[in-house]
């Protein structure tokens, strides 16, 4: 049971996400007034374009080469390159210059011309002749306090000009093709003749003015150079002087000053010097190990691999080994004193002293070797320093030399090439090329460039297709009202106890809902009353609200019906007593059909008239209606009293249930003091009408007020249009027709 309990006051709050259903829904209900604008755009752009002078585009294809025709090439005198991108960029930026535009401007006679000088519009004549009328721009002038300036003939000629020449810069593009030496010159006029004639002139034009540039040059760099040959002449013949004068004071001969013999000279020596450094190094290695062993032991010279390695050593030293081994052979027969054995010891003596004879004139050998390599070093040292000294002073020389040989060269280059191109310029003056031509000529267009009739039709049908939806959307989005369950639920944090579909207006019945319910007991809207009852029977089991009431944030949101449709539904089955608390606007006595001047419950409260005259019986609807009576001058004061809380108390000892019709609580404040002696409060909240924000300070306002709102009904929801929106409904009533006889 407390799980039944918390399923009907516990609001369920889902996770926020991203519905594009809902999206397709709010453009398919807007459908048609997305269309009607589409459509009424459309046919104001239709009737726009089509009063637009249609715009023709020529276009002719001029070729600028790279590479110069010229025989004289004039832009090398300057130090101009002609084969850079910055050479293209300056053409396509000459194309487009204002002094191009204004000389094809002359040669067309295009001031006069109709294309510039088009004739005021209807309405632009008809302002103009009201601003004159209004003394509109004098009396603009008057607050700027601008002088007015009368213009001369001329000025004004002048100023018209400029007015053209901007128009004409305006109509005119320059369009590079990449990769290639091609540019398109386009021009667009409302006169497709005149589109082609003007691109054509234009690449004329620049031709004409190209070679007019070049021929100016020609003349001024011929005009120049000769200024300049003369004083060239003779820089040239002083650096010759000069030279001569040098070589003559230093005795310089041949062609770099004896530079080539005194380097050969260097090499040489170095060499030589390099060669008897490493002899010396070699030697004196081994001299010093000579000089560590005493003469007076040769055969400590044996240690020495140098002459240990020469060759009459080594045969000695082999005549030694045999004689040796002679003698050990011999040792073996005889004895020492033996004439043989005398005689083998005689032969080594003299073979031991051959060998240290030889070994000692080795040693001198390598000694005198050394001592002859170390003087070969020094004075090939000696030369190579006497040779660097002699090499540093030709170098001088040379240094000298060379200055005066580059400065002669570099006189004799300049003037040789002044020369040359003063006789080229002299020899080819009339001889010039243009740089580009046109390889393509413009020819008047058949079909107008724009505007693209078709292309802003649909554009603007599209554009205002996209523009209705997003207006669609951003309505929807700025739609605050309560529209569905959902709504309920995610924006009031209530829960929900049911839907009342709106019901169709009848004729000479301006509130249907009052009867629907006894009328039609099986339609939808009866189906839904009876939910209600049963979520409100639900919500407390244990502990049934006796007393209800029913209240709204704002009048006219169905709170009076839906208290006449619960008690109806309530009246089915136990004894229902229906109050009508509103003390402001009664509305239940006229419905019912009761004499608003009758007794009701302020005559009852105020003790003036007992229960049996206030209470009304309706006997085909099975409840008991208890009217507002006599309207007291202050409501709040008569519904906050004790006798009033006392007589609710003795009506619930007789009657099962009670449903009370209150006032708004955004109006009034007659529902808190009422919610505070009832057992249950209903909230009524009109579909897509009441404000959100409304509706959330009504339920804060009863929560302050500790008012028991046990939910939510959304009245008044029209059903076919919450479709169209993508909710279904089909839970909370019967949409399928189940409980209906047809």
């Amino acid at each position: 049971m407390d799980t039944m309990n918390n399923q009907f006051t516990t609001p369920v709050i889902e996770e926020e996400s991203i519905d594009l259903r809902q999206y397709w829904h709010t453009i398919m209900q807007r459908k048609w007034s997305i269309l009607s604008f589409a459509i009424v755009v459309t046919l104001l752009t239709i009737m726009v374009v089509f009063s637009i002078k249609p715009t023709y585009r020529a276009t002719a294809t001029l070729l600028i080469e790279a590479q110069q025709a010229n025989v004289v090439s004039i832009e090398e005198v300057y130090g101009l390159d002609s084969s850079n991108n910055e050479y293209y960029l300056t053409q396509f930026e000459i194309l487009k210059s204002r002094q191009l535009a204004e000389k094809v401007i002359r040669n067309l006679n295009l001031v006069n011309h109709p294309e510039f000088n088009p004739e005021p519009g209807f309405i632009k004549s008809k302002i103009t002749e009201i601003k004159e009328d209004l003394g509109v721009n004098q009396f603009i002038q008057d607050q700027l306090n601008t002088p007015t300036v009368e213009l001369t003939a001329q000025e004004e000629s002048a100023q018209h000009f400029q007015i053209v020449t901007d128009s004409f810069l305006k109509k005119l593009s320059i369009s590079p093709v990449r990769k290639t030496q091609l540019v398109k010159i386009s021009f667009e006029a409302n006169n497709r003749l005149l589109a082609a004639t003007v691109a054509n002139a234009v690449g004329e034009a620049y031709i004409d003015n190209n070679l007019e540039a070049r021929l100016q040059l020609t003349a001024k760099a011929s005009e120049w150079l000769t200024g300049q040959l003369s004083g060239l002449r003779q820089t040239l013949k002083a650096s010759e002087r000069r030279l001569q004068e040098y070589r003559d004071s230093q005795g310089i001969v041949g062609q770099d000053g004896g530079l080539d013999i005194a380097n050969t000279e260097l090499e040489l020596v170095s060499d030589k010097l390099v060669d008897a450094r490493r002899d010396r190094l070699a030697l004196e290695s081994v001299y010093r190990q000579i000089r560590a062993i005493s003469k007076n032991n040769p055969a400590d010279f044996e240690r020495i691999p140098t002459v240990l390695q020469h060759k009459v050593v080594q045969n000695l030293k082999a005549s030694v080994l045999v004689v040796e081994l002679k003698k050990s052979e011999l040792a073996e027969r005889y004895g020492a004193k033996h004439p043989k054995m005398q005689a083998a010891q005689s032969e080594l003596n003299n073979a031991r002293r051959s060998l240290n004879s030889q070994i000692l004139a080795v040693v001198n050998s390598i000694e005198n070797e050394y001592r002859a390599a170390l003087a070969s070093e020094g004075s090939l040292k000696s030369a190579v320093n006497q040779t660097k000294s002699e090499l540093k002073s030709i170098n001088r020389k040379e240094y000298g030399l060379k200055e005066l040989e580059q400065e002669v060269d570099a006189n004799r280059q300049l003037y040789d090439t002044f020369f040359g191109r003063l006789n080229e310029t002299n020899a080819t003056g009339d001889l010039h090329s243009a740089n580009a031509r046109i390889a393509d000529p413009a020819i008047p267009p058949r079909l107008p460039a724009k505007p693209k009739k078709k292309l802003i039709v649909v554009a603007a049908f599209a554009a205002s297709i996209m523009l209705g939806v997003m207006v669609a959307l951003l309505l929807q989005a700025l739609n605050n009202t309560i529209m569905s369950a959902k709504d309920v639920e995610e924006k009031l944090h209530a829960t929900l106890l049911g839907l009342l579909p709106l019901l169709p207006k009848r004729r000479k019945h301006d509130h249907p809902s009052y009867t629907q319910y006894i009328q039609e007991p099986q339609s939808a809207y009866s189906e839904a009353v009876r939910t209600i009852r049963t979520g409100v029977v639900l919500s407390a089991l244990d502990n049934p609200h006796k007393t209800l009431c029913v209240t709204s944030s704002i009048p006219g949101e169905g709170k009076t019906s839906m208290s006449l449709s619960l008690a109806y539904s309530l009246g089915q089955m136990e004894k229902t007593l229906l109050i009508d608390a509103d003390m402001r606007r009664p509305s239940i006595a006229k419905a019912m059909g009761i004499a608003t001047s009758a007794a009701g419950l302020s005559n009852l409260v105020a003790g003036t008239a007992d229960v049996e005259e206030c209470i009304h019986s309706i006997e085909n609807a099975n409840i008991d209606i208890l009217t507002a009576g006599i309207i007291p001058p202050n409501p709040l004061e008569l519904l906050s009293s004790k006798k009033f809380a006392k007589v609710i108390e003795d009506l619930e000892t007789r009657y099962d249930r009670i449903v009370i019709d209150t006032a708004p609580t955004q109006a009034v404040s007659d529902a808190l003091m009422i919610g505070k002696i009832v057992g249950a409060m209903i909230y009524t909240v009109k579909a897509d009408s009441t404000n959100q924000q409304l509706a959330k300070n009504g339920l804060k306002r009863l929560k302050e007020a500790n008012a028991p709102v046990i939910g939510v009904v959304l009245n008044q929801l029209d059903v076919k249009k919450a479709e169209k929106y993508g909710y279904d409904y089909s839970g909370y009533y019967d949409s399928y027709g189940y409980t209906g006889g047809k």
